[in-house]
């Protein structure tokens, strides 16, 4: 394979691994996979903060390996395996997943659980969109549009025809939600963060029941979809399925519109984007909302949605407290954690303001 792989970098020392290993295990455990005979060159992507994502390259193809980090984890989080079958189970009835190659549960290969897919090859949207695509205002709005359809058909995928009907725990999801994302907080927090605590009581006090239950991705954004090369406004692939279950559908776009950052939000608000939904021709965040509901047969209005907002919010203060606890006890040294601290404080007074109306 020749070319750069967008995002992709050298190895952090403190993720690195013994390649040789993987190779040899990657021969067999691959039987019928072509091009393998060699020791791949590895790169790391730098996006993402939670499962680490590495490219092999191999002389005839490119391959991602996905691993847990290092570090105390979140109870129930990196699990490998699960995400392995979760992709496994959906590739027959939906267009947009890697192939997967194999999942390894030897721990004398990498020291942990992994798996190895297939790289599906386009373009994925970082916190600028890339300036060598071409990306209209028109073609920015088709985009969102089948960004939105796309997940609407994620949410109508049937969960016993996919074989994922034990992904989740039933209806009551909003709840287990509300709990869970609490109960993380509270374990994850650091004395230089907010308490969150006033937000976390009107999310419990003022939380709706749930509207569907289906399979839902949890981490659905821009930097988690492919793009086709030649129409950019196209989605060819869904990576990332860490948090994915059966749950609530508006739940998920919740956590997806948490990411969304208008090009007229606030300068501090600005701050936290890491995607490039600023740029001429983006959708506001309520008319993904109005175009996704209207698509899902859901009534929608603004007041209602702002419970929705509220709990997205608080979610991604979470995700980013989780990751920021790993840099405050020196479980990580990645300088780019140090900034989520800040973030976790930024994100709190937009949440007060959404709460506030």
């Amino acid at each position: 394979m020749s070319g750069e792989v967008a995002g992709a970098r050298q190895v952090r020392s403190e993720d690195s691994f013994d390649i040789a290993a993987v190779a040899d295990w990657l021969r067999t455990a691959a039987r019928d996979e072509p091009g393998l005979d060699k020791t791949p060159e590895v790169r790391q992507f730098s996006g993402g903060a939670s499962n680490l994502t590495y490219l092999l390259r191999y002389p005839e193809r490119d391959l991602i390996l996905r691993r847990a980090p290092r570090g105390t984890k979140a109870r129930g989080a990196h699990d490998m395996r699960r995400e392995y079958r979760i992709q496994s189970q959906l590739a027959p009835v939906l267009p947009y997943i890697a192939p997967m190659v194999a999942f390894c549960d030897d721990e004398a290969v990498l020291g942990a659980d992994f798996y190895v897919m297939g790289r599906i090859e386009g373009v994925i949207p970082r916190s600028e969109w890339p300036a060598d695509v071409p990306l209209s205002a028109e073609q920015a709005e088709r985009l969102c549009h089948n960004v939105i359809d796309v997940l609407v058909e994620l949410h109508s995928v049937d969960p016993e025809q996919a074989g994922l009907a034990d992904l989740g725990k039933g209806l009551g999801y909003v709840r287990r939600q509300v709990e869970g994302w609490s109960t993380r907080f509270r374990n994850a927090r650091t004395d230089d963060v907010p308490d969150y605590e006033s937000a976390m009581t009107w999310l419990a006090d003022n939380q709706p029941d749930d509207i569907a239950n289906c399979v839902i991705h949890n981490d659905y954004k821009l930097d988690n979809v492919v793009l086709d090369p030649q129409d950019v406004t196209r989605v060819i692939g869904i990576l990332d399925w860490e948090m994915a279950t059966l749950g609530d559908p508006l739940m998920d776009v919740a956590g997806s519109l948490a990411y969304w950052v208008q090009a007229d939000d606030d300068e501090q608000f600005q701050l936290t984007r890491r995607v490039p939904t600023h740029v001429p021709g983006m959708i506001t965040r309520a008319q993904f909302v109005e175009r996704y509901c209207e698509r899902m047969g859901f009534d929608m209005d603004a007041d209602r949605w702002r419970w929705y907002e509220a709990f997205g919010m608080f979610r991604l203060a979470v995700i980013a407290q989780q990751i920021y606890y790993r840099y405050y006890h020196g479980q990580t040294t990645n300088e780019a954690y140090k900034m989520l601290g800040y973030a976790v404080g930024m994100v709190e007074n937009r949440l007060s303001a959404i709460i506030a109306g």
